[in-house]
């Protein structure tokens, strides 16, 4: 059995808890689905699942413990809660984006968030870009600012030309 941490977030899916979690897994390296339970008959009546059904999934991302639960459709995303993902550099930023906007219909929203195809919001940020924000420079944090905000995935070095006033 493996050890949980004292807080895990709990991602709440109408159906789609296994195959989310098998997606995440496959893009953040240091991942694994640990366990897969299902619906049983004790308790149908609440839950309204047929048994068999995968009910939730215990998994890792970048080694951070997670839950996906199949709860039906009561229940939906929004960006009142986002998971950041922290980028060493542009490729990395590159390449998250790509992959967790796969098959995504609505994909960027504002300043690097991004919703995934399964509404979940996502922020996707680089402690380069928390840098050039909070520059002593506040002329040049300023035009970083405005710069990122017209962006929808971040761009480095867009950032860093702005707060250079190029």
């Amino acid at each position: 059995m493996p050890t949980f941490a004292k807080i895990t977030p709990c991602l709440w899916f109408d159906r789609q808890a296994e195959e989310a979690a098998t997606f995440y897994t496959s893009i953040f390296p240091d991942s694994r689905i640990l366990s897969v339970s299902r619906y049983g008959e004790a308790g149908r009546e609440v839950h309204g699942m047929p048994a068999g059904t995968v009910m939730t999934v215990s998994y890792e991302l970048a080694g951070h413990g997670f839950t996906a639960l199949n709860g039906g459709p009561i229940f939906k995303f929004n960006e009142a809660i986002s998971l950041q993902v922290h980028c060493e550099d542009q490729a990395e930023i590159d390449y998250y984006w790509e992959h967790l906007t796969a098959g995504a219909d609505e994909k960027a929203q504002q300043c690097g968030w991004l919703k995934d195809r399964f509404g979940v919001s996502w922020q996707v940020t680089s402690p380069a870009m928390t840098a050039l924000l909070n520059d002593p420079d506040r002329a040049g944090a300023a035009r970083a600012m405005n710069a990122m905000l017209r962006m929808k995935k971040i761009d480095l070095d867009a950032m860093r030309r702005a707060a250079r006033g190029e």
